[in-house]
């Protein structure tokens, strides 16, 4: 069996360039977690729960997310190397459970970039409606057009082209998208606290908790991007206390900003618009412009995204490959650049084709992902305990107050939310669009993990 980077505590970390340091870090997840749904999703999230309904599914959802994020902040400074979950989970369970883990992650991060490839021609078309010209098919009711397809296939092959690049590269495309995500933001919140709505009323406060129950399954896949942290950890400067820091901080700006942006958007009253940030920026400012920034800042924020989890995915990917749990060449680094080029062109290749399936699939894509995620994020809440139990001396620069008790707690919540997902709950996934995407995508991973097992016996055979 192919020692795992848990399990032998060597890495090559001389092969990644350490070029990102804190504030890169904290760029790199907070603009991953906030991305472009707020723009596209913000008026379902209110039509579904009312103002705060949908408010309280962020605080109960986050709440877990800070809970969970406290354990990765710990685990990623006692153990700060590229993988993230692979090697946390692996260390305390063993190969087989340590690839559900990344497994689960690495679905995360392909469904958020296949998310973006689709959204991008879509906020692209709210400005420039042209794009949407030359009809192919029609997916779920949503005309796909071919300038849709041909402008999102081209931000696709830019972004994985990026990303093949120095790390650096993508660290400071990040840092310039985010600025223009947040001044978007700024502009719908501070049009709430001083603008004036021309709506006839402001959206409904409370719909119910079935309502709540939509908008929560859709937190953990919202606030996926904390965990590109760890994933790069190798490619991290900063000291490891600073990593775990880090995530700390960017979840909770994360909270606080979608917990703003869903007042903002129910205070100015639900619109017909598929863009209800931007729409409800416009009537809360009364000026067409204030939409558009919203628009500018949402294009920003599927950059950030985007460009957040290919990094990631690609080094779980990377990881993965490494210890022999995926082919090989999904291990090589660019000569030249020192990335995981491999794994960059097979989920950047995902996003290319994506954007055939149009717009009306996103929410598919967001409550399959979703699951992955927090059944990944439960097994790095259990292995949190387990180290803590079968070593105690490990050297943790960034240590969690109760830790013990914080984990079984993130545990527990974790359980709770999975259950969401499942069949007889009023959010469980549809049959049978999320549920094939999340069947394909367990298949994919069983049948690419036995090969890889199979090619590992014939070569020491």
């Amino acid at each position: 069996m192919a020692a795992t980077r848990s399990e032998s505590h060597k890495t090559p970390a001389s092969r990644f360039e350490r070029a990102l340091n804190r504030w890169d870090v904290f760029v790199l997840a907070f603009g991953a977690m906030i991305g472009w749904s707020w723009v596209v999703l913000a008026d379902v999230w209110v039509g579904s729960g009312g103002s705060l309904g949908a408010t309280l599914a962020f605080l109960i959802g986050g709440t877990v997310i800070v809970l969970i994020g406290l354990l990765y902040a710990e685990l990623a400074s006692a153990l700060p190397y590229v993988g993230g979950e692979h090697v946390y989970v692996g260390r305390a369970f063993g190969r087989g459970v340590a690839f559900v883990g990344i497994w689960g992650i690495i679905f995360g991060y392909a469904s958020v970039v296949v998310f973006e490839a689709i959204a991008f021609p879509f906020a692209l078309s709210w400005l420039v409606p042209s794009i949407q010209r030359g009809y192919w098919w029609t997916v779920a009711g949503y005309d796909v057009t071919g300038g849709e397809v041909a402008v999102g296939a081209l931000a696709a092959v830019a972004m994985t082209g990026i990303n093949i690049a120095r790390v650096v590269v993508a660290a400071r495309v990040q840092a310039i998208a985010l600025l223009l995500l947040v001044g978007g933001g700024v502009v719908l919140v501070t049009g709430a606290l001083f603008g004036e709505s021309v709506a006839p009323a402001p959206a409904a406060m409370w719909v119910g908790w079935g309502g709540i129950a939509t908008v929560l399954i859709g937190v953990p896949f919202l606030f996926l991007g904390f965990d590109v942290i760890p994933q790069s950890a190798e490619e991290i400067g900063a000291k490891p206390r600073d990593i775990g820091r880090m995530i700390v901080v960017s979840i909770l700006a994360a909270v606080l900003f979608y917990v703003a942006v869903t007042l903002a958007v129910g205070f100015s009253g639900v619109g017909d618009n598929s863009l209800g940030a931007a729409s409800a920026a416009a009537r809360l400012w009364q000026s067409p412009t204030a939409g558009v920034a919203v628009v500018i800042a949402g294009i920003a924020g599927i950059i950030t995204s985007w460009n957040a989890f290919l990094i990631g995915g690609s080094r779980a990917m990377f990881a993965l490959a490494e210890s022999g749990d995926l082919p090989r060449c999904f291990a090589a680094l660019h000569p030249r650049f020192h990335t995981p080029w491999v794994a960059v062109l097979t989920i950047g290749g995902l996003s290319v084709f994506a954007p055939m399936l149009g717009r009306n699939a996103l929410i598919w894509i967001v409550n399959a992902g979703g699951l992955g995620i927090v059944v990944s994020y439960g097994l790095v809440a259990a292995a949190f305990i387990a180290l803590r139990r079968k070593e105690p001396t490990l050297p943790r620069p960034y240590v969690v107050p109760a830790g013990k008790w914080v984990a079984t707690v993130g545990l527990a919540l974790t359980a709770a939310m999975a259950l969401l997902y499942l069949p007889g709950s009023p959010s469980a996934l549809l049959w049978p669009q999320e549920w094939a995407l999340l069947m394909g995508w367990c298949a994919l991973g069983a049948v690419l993990w036995l090969a890889s097992l199979r090619l590992s016996h014939r070569s020491r055979g």
